[in-house]
């Protein structure tokens, strides 16, 4: 089994539609199989992706008015047979990202050379950009890892398995790596630390991730580092993050 498959975070505001717009253009030129996005907030941009991104038949995703659930939205260009929606439970400090419902949103797909589960995520940001343990954002974020944890392995062990997303979660924190000790789930990047955060906004370094079960072997490359032109003419990044590709075998 092969397959293509990208992460990563849209940014929900900021000229969003016009960004969007040239991210699905970028993404219907691509050879991705399977792409995940977050962020993706609003249902008239998630209209716009399906529009432009036409080669993605296959889509997974919880609308709820008048938001998409989690900001999470999985694109395939093959036949999707089961997905569903993990929610993390609320844990305080009260936060405007409640309204959002963050989770995990699980896709089974069927590729050409067998099936594959697709694990796209975003947990809780730490607002205080402080990973310490006393840190109230990061409990937080450690009750998600758990959750996720709990969510993944009780995914058949035989299945083929990738999870990536937004993690808010630096690589090599001790709480990502008990995540990957939890689940027996194997850091794609390990090793390296270059920023998936663009450094021009904050210094919080490598917090999108791409694990995969053992038996999935992962080339990886940070993507979409260059700015990009807006149907207006300017020049603009396409997020505050970079997207991570990644081709995996089995």
């Amino acid at each position: 089994m092969q397959a293509r498959v990208l992460t990563f975070n849209t940014l929900f505001k900021g000229e969003t539609r016009a960004r969007m717009g040239v991210l699905a253009e970028l993404i219907e030129q691509a050879d991705y199989d399977v792409v995940c996005l977050q962020e993706v907030i609003s249902p008239r941009v998630l209209a716009l992706l399906r529009r432009t991104a036409a080669s993605y038949p296959h889509i997974a995703c919880v609308p709820r008015f008048p938001l998409v659930r989690g900001g999470l939205v999985t694109l395939s260009r093959h036949p999707v047979t089961r997905r569903h929606f993990e929610p993390f439970t609320l844990v305080r400090p009260a936060r405007p990202e409640w309204l959002l419902s963050k989770g995990a949103l699980f896709t089974r797909i069927r590729l050409p050379g067998g099936f594959l589960t697709v694990v796209n995520t975003h947990l809780s940001a730490n607002m205080d950009m402080d990973w310490s343990p006393s840190n109230a954002y990061t409990k937080v974020e450690e009750s998600e890892l758990r959750e996720l944890a709990a969510a993944v392995n009780r995914i058949d062990r035989a299945e083929p398995l990738v999870a990536m997303g937004d993690f808010n979660v630096p690589r090599d924190s001790d709480y990502f790596q008990g995540f990957l000790s939890t689940t027996g789930l194997r850091d794609a990047l390990a090793g390296d630390n270059e920023p998936t955060y663009r450094p021009e906004y904050a210094d919080i370094g490598a917090i999108d991730q791409l694990v995969v079960r053992p038996g999935l072997e992962a080339t990886t490359r940070l993507v979409f580092k260059e700015e990009v032109r807006l149907p207006n003419g300017r020049s603009a990044v396409l997020s505050d993050h970079y997207g991570i590709e990644a081709t995996l075998t089995a």
